[in-house]
């Protein structure tokens, strides 16, 4: 659970680099909590009268609002220090717009191991070592 929350507590923090376990982990986070919200849609689906939703319907769409906006910051950074992880530059993040393969470069990129050793973004977080990196 530490390495899901992790991109929350470093929020807004583009500098840096982080792991593979530390990005795989908050998107398992993201489907987890878009699954719940879709299943409480389906559960409201049609309320008492057949046409207007019922309650959880809104309680799905609420949560999944709130986590998308509250998300929107953190899994840029995240994504940034994964790039600065692997050397290049956070603009790379950008490559997501592409039309089609956008999102498939930035996967694959995503799943690329990092630069051992320290590299112009930072210490290796993989050393035991450094503990510093997740201060």
């Amino acid at each position: 659970m530490e390495w899901m929350l992790m991109p929350y507590r470093r929020y807004a923090d583009f500098s840096g680099r982080s792991r593979r376990k530390e990005y795989w982990m908050f998107a398992l986070l993201s489907m987890i909590v878009a699954f719940v919200s879709v299943m409480l849609m389906f559960a409201g689906g049609m309320g008492s009268d057949g046409t207007a939703p019922g309650g959880t319907f809104w309680l799905g769409t609420l949560l999944i609002v709130v986590w998308g906006l509250g998300s929107i910051v953190p899994s840029i950074a995240v994504q940034v220090r994964r790039f600065h992880d692997q050397g290049r530059s956070g603009w790379m993040v950008l490559l997501g717009f592409i039309p089609y393969v956008g999102g498939i470069i930035v996967l694959v990129f995503m799943c690329l191991e990092g630069t051992r050793g320290p590299n112009q973004y930072g210490p290796d977080p993989k050393n035991p070592a450094q503990s510093d990196v997740f201060a």
